[in-house]
């Protein structure tokens, strides 16, 4: 087995994996985890609106917790 050898089969384990997350990350099993993931940046959206005044001003500005 010379040094050919070697590198062929790490293509072929290299094809081989990623064909395999390939297939992981498109599955339907896992659809609602990377959509639930997605929308995370976007989940304090609420409540930070929620936490300003009608001209944009912070409500909690200068309140020490």
């Amino acid at each position: 087995m010379d040094i050919n050898d070697i590198r062929g089969l790490a293509t072929l384990f290299a094809l081989i994996a990623f064909v395999m997350i390939g297939y992981w990350a498109y599955s339907g099993r896992n659809k609602q985890k990377f959509e639930d993931a997605a929308s995370l940046p976007f989940a304090d959206d609420a409540a930070h609106k929620q936490s300003q005044n009608s001209d944009g001003t912070d409500k909690n500005e200068g309140v020490i917790k």
